[in-house]
């Protein structure tokens, strides 16, 4: 199987799925073993980090460029949803969350982000949900930001300012009920 290697280019924003958006600051040229080895060098500025990928393992990885526009607006369309609250146990719906936010699939951490949310008049959150909401926000927040060339804050405003809205609607329909 011959793995095709993607094509990314210095300066492209790319999404590794374990770390989220980063960019291609160096194609490097290395020797390790013997072997002349092609590498992408990525920079994640937020968490101040370099990764190396052989240009021939990105694919495999996960590695991938910015979402386009019709996946991002559908995972903007699924925060506007109804937020979906599983009734198991808090350590198996983590893990979950978990692996839907390192999948690096847009549309699964826009519907952790929706089903972690919490208006400001809902019930408090405890802190591991909080933690695992705000790594999931904050990674569509980056993604968002680089696609529409704002900074993180403001990418982050845009999708509180949906869910809120969202919030409104199905807060609503909970009083009505009772």
């Amino acid at each position: 199987m011959a793995a095709k290697a993607l094509n990314f280019d210095v300066g492209d924003y790319v999404v590794y799925p374990k770390h989220g958006v980063g960019r291609v600051i160096e194609l490097q040229s290395t020797d390790i073993a013997g072997m002349q080895l092609e590498l992408y060098v990525l920079r994640f500025e937020k968490e101040r980090m370099t990764l190396r990928v052989p240009t021939n393992k990105a694919e495999s990885v996960g590695m991938r460029k910015l979402s386009s526009d019709k996946t991002m607006q559908e995972a903007l369309t699924t925060l506007k949803g109804k937020p979906k609250v599983k009734r198991t146990m808090w350590s198996r719906r983590a893990q979950e969350y978990e692996a839907k936010i390192n999948s690096g699939d847009l549309v699964s951490i826009a519907e952790v982000t929706r089903d972690l949310f919490r208006a400001d008049d809902q019930p408090e959150q405890s802190y591991s949900e909080r933690q695992i909401f705000e790594a999931a926000s904050s990674r569509l927040a980056r993604e968002l930001a680089a696609m529409e060339q704002v900074d993180e804050p403001k990418a982050l405003e845009k999708i509180l300012e949906i869910l809120n809205k969202a919030a409104a609607i199905y807060n609503k329909d909970k009083g009505a009920e009772k």
